[in-house]
């Protein structure tokens, strides 16, 4: 063995620049996935269609993705301030849940706002995409501390990276990742002795997120005993809690008081944490302790290392210690709200404890099984970044067809939730299961009719008879078996607003052979919309 490991060390050496590149791009093409055409990447900030009603009315108007029948989540109120962040507004106020409570967090929506020069709809998209830049940023700086020189680097780079926490802020559009980037880039100003930078760095980074200010530990002096560096301390922390504590003061002055918004985020110490615990222990009760249950467990116990992992081994002397020991604390007083349901947002209040583990686990071989610990999260965030199952339709054809302007809406597939079940797919495939007979509608945005080609597949797990009609009119029928059935159905009139199909199919729904507890009829695969022409245009045929 020792003679094969000289042997393969050059190739593996080799390999190194190569996964980390292959990192890169790998996450791009995640992100390419949740890509939508005429929606952008909203689906990740997870729009919920029970809070439509109340949402800004700039909001109504621009195509955006709201999962179905959910409330959405907190990005959805972040969105909506960058979109126009003047808090006085009093849609915007109906619109968010709590506006003094999710206003503390302005800086993003600032951002957001700012790259778009004020355009409403711009600063919407940019700020669903401000995670993906700044992981994309992250992964370049974290590179100061695990430069591609060995493997144990690699996988310390990528275990942030891929951490669950930082995984979810992208899922999510959360301020989470964006926050993490800012205190790298404090941290690293300040190893470089620019540390009035650095507290200045991280007094903006606390406009993102409270929490952001307990960097701030880093300027403490490494030997607390020794007086002469508290002036300066001292200052740099006045200067990093400066910005957020205006801020409150101009919020409270303006918007008045938040009620009780984040009142759960704390509690007494290890209360929240020892009910999660318990939580998790009774998932493995259900049905979802394969999944659910264990990715649960995963997260305590990664969390857990990195947690004693500071309160074991003091080096006080080290910066990133003091950064890590402070969430460590944050950790044991956070409340139900932040640990409680699947996945908790403990992961990704805690991302600057996990950076500050990485870094700080000492090289040597004997630390390996900590290392592993602490990044447990690693090995089910592809969960978290698992794409979008599409609107379960692609739409082709020219540009001007496709969208109507100035609304940015373009021509789509709309499915009932009633009829139908959430979308599926495959590497290669995506699809629908209906619940039984059930209507398709096709909507056209535009001011007139277009003219389209549509294309389908339909697949059953018993023999049935499926009819597709509009109105009284039978477009196609046919039976259905395990094997795809193709459905070509060339030059359907779309008239403006909604043209309604209705498949229908001569058997109830019943459960699939494959242990699958719904009930389904048949699946309607691989739908694709080509628009071809207006339908006031001749096809020059003679």
């Amino acid at each position: 063995m020792a003679r094969l490991k000289p042997f393969f060390q050059p190739y593996a050496s080799r390999a190194l620049k190569p996964a980390y590149v292959g990192t890169v791009v790998l996450f791009l093409w995640i992100c390419a996935q949740f890509y939508l055409p005429g929606k952008g990447f909203t689906y990740l900030v997870k729009f919920g269609s029970k809070e439509s009603a109340r949402y800004v009315p700039a909001l109504k108007t621009i195509n955006h993705y709201e999962e179905s029948d959910t409330n959405g989540y907190d990005a959805q109120y972040y969105a909506q301030i960058a979109m126009r962040p003047w808090l006085s507004n009093r849609a915007l106020g109906a619109a968010v849940d709590s506006l003094p409570y999710r206003a503390r967090r302005i800086l993003f929506c600032w951002t957001a706002y700012g790259l778009a020069l004020g355009d409403q709809a711009r600063a919407l998209h940019i700020y669903a995409v401000q995670n993906i830049a700044s992981w994309l940023l992250l992964a370049w700086l974290l590179l100061r501390w695990f430069p591609a020189t060995s493997w144990g680097n690699f996988f310390r780079w990528f275990g942030v990276l891929f951490s669950f926490g930082l995984c979810f802020s992208v899922r999510g559009s959360l301020v989470d990742g964006p926050s993490l980037l800012l205190i790298a880039l404090g941290m690293s100003l300040a190893e470089r002795g620019r540390t009035w930078w650095a507290a200045a760095v991280l007094g903006l980074a606390g406009l993102g997120k409270e929490t952001n200010v307990l960097a701030g530990a880093a300027f403490a002096p490494a030997d607390p005993r020794a007086g002469r560096g508290w002036p300066r301390a001292i200052g740099q922390g006045l200067l990093v809690i400066a910005p957020l504590a205006a801020w409150l003061l101009v919020l409270k002055l303006w918007l008045g008081s938040g009620g009780d918004a984040g009142a759960r985020n704390f509690d007494w110490p290890f209360a929240a944490y020892l009910n999660k615990w318990v939580e998790v222990a009774a998932v493995f009760k259900t049905d979802d302790a394969g999944s659910i249950g264990l990715w649960g467990v995963m997260i305590l116990v990664a969390l857990t290392a990195q947690w004693l992992f500071f309160i074991l081994r003091p080096r006080w002397r080290e910066p990133w210690w003091r950064v890590g020991v402070g969430y460590a604390l944050l950790m044991v007083v956070l409340g139900d709200a932040v640990w409680e349901g699947y996945p908790g947002a403990a992961a990704r209040v805690l991302l600057p404890m996990t950076l500050a583990f990485n870094i700080l686990v000492p090289r040597a071989r004997g630390w390996w099984f900590v290392l592993l610990l602490g990044n447990l999260t690693v090995f089910f965030s592809s969960d978290t970044l698992k794409p979008p199952g599409r609107e379960s339709f692609v739409l082709a054809g020219p540009r001007a067809l496709r969208i109507a302007e100035p609304s940015g809406k373009t021509v789509e597939a709309v499915f009932s939730e009633q009829a139908w079940y959430l979308p599926e797919r495959s590497r290669f495939d995506y699809w629908r299961w209906s619940r039984g007979p059930a209507e398709l509608v096709l909507r056209n945005p535009h001011p007139f009719a277009v003219v389209a080609n549509v294309a389908f597949d339909l697949k059953s797990n018993d023999e049935r008879l499926v009819v597709v009609k509009q109105g009284e009119r039978v477009l196609w029928a046919g039976g259905t078996v395990h094997t795809l059935r193709g459905v070509t159905l060339p030059g359907m009139r779309l008239e403006p607003g909604d043209t309604v199909w209705k498949i229908e199919t001569d058997k109830a729904p019943a459960f699939p052979s494959n242990g699958d507890q719904r009930k389904v009829a048949f699946s309607l695969r691989n739908l694709e919309l080509r628009i071809v022409r207006r339908a006031d245009e001749t096809t020059g045929a003679k």
